[in-house]
């Protein structure tokens, strides 16, 4: 065991071998602070002034109620901005969660996937509807550009006319989606129902 001498010089061991950790933390660039110099203790691992909690330096203080403006002052949003704070915002109301017996969610479930199935089904028909038209005209198009065209036309004439598409758009028309200006955002207004020719 060692001797009480020993053990009531180890407080005082510790206290200067943590301190002479703390000096070499420090970084190299910042003055020395003592007790001597300065009446503030040292913070070795912060680079902030302490600063004392509260608002800050400038702000009014209203008692810690919120500052109401009057419904002259408030400015009527942007009919988009508002559309977008309820997309990306959650409702004040959550519904609460359904709360079912065991045969109800079993009637429930099934009910869902009979539904999810018929879903799956029609996309299927669909998507197998729109492969036949779309094989259908590649094959039509392979047929026109191996085809020779008539007279002395080359072969591929017919597909190259074929692939012109002149008159659709009327006599110097463009395409629909060039009609209104292509913009990122929805219009302000969706439609002019007071429009008149």
């Amino acid at each position: 065991m060692a001797a009480p001498s020993a053990l009531s010089a180890l407080p005082g061991r510790l206290l200067t071998s943590f301190t002479n950790r703390l000096t070499s933390l420090r970084p190299t660039t910042a003055p020395h602070i003592t007790a001597s110099t300065s009446t503030s203790t040292a913070r070795p691992f912060s680079s902030s002034t302490p600063r004392p909690a509260g608002p800050p330096p400038g702000a009014a203080f209203h008692g810690g109620q919120p500052i109401r403006r009057s419904k002259r002052h408030q400015v009527d949003r942007d009919p988009k901005i508002k559309i977008l704070d309820k997309a990306l915002y959650k409702l004040k109301f959550v519904p609460p969660p359904l709360r079912m017996g065991r045969n109800r969610y079993l009637r429930h479930w099934t009910i869902h996937r009979a539904w999810l199935l018929f879903r799956r089904q029609q996309r299927e028909a669909r998507e197998r509807e729109l492969m036949q038209q779309y094989q259908s005209m590649a094959n039509a198009c392979e047929a026109l550009r191996t085809m020779r065209g008539p007279g002395l036309r080359d072969e591929g004439y017919l597909y190259r006319v074929a692939m012109e598409k002149k008159g659709v758009y009327r006599h110097g028309g463009v395409p629909i989606e060039y009609a209104r200006m292509q913009t990122e955002t929805p219009a302000r207004e969706a439609w002019n129902h007071d429009w008149k020719r």
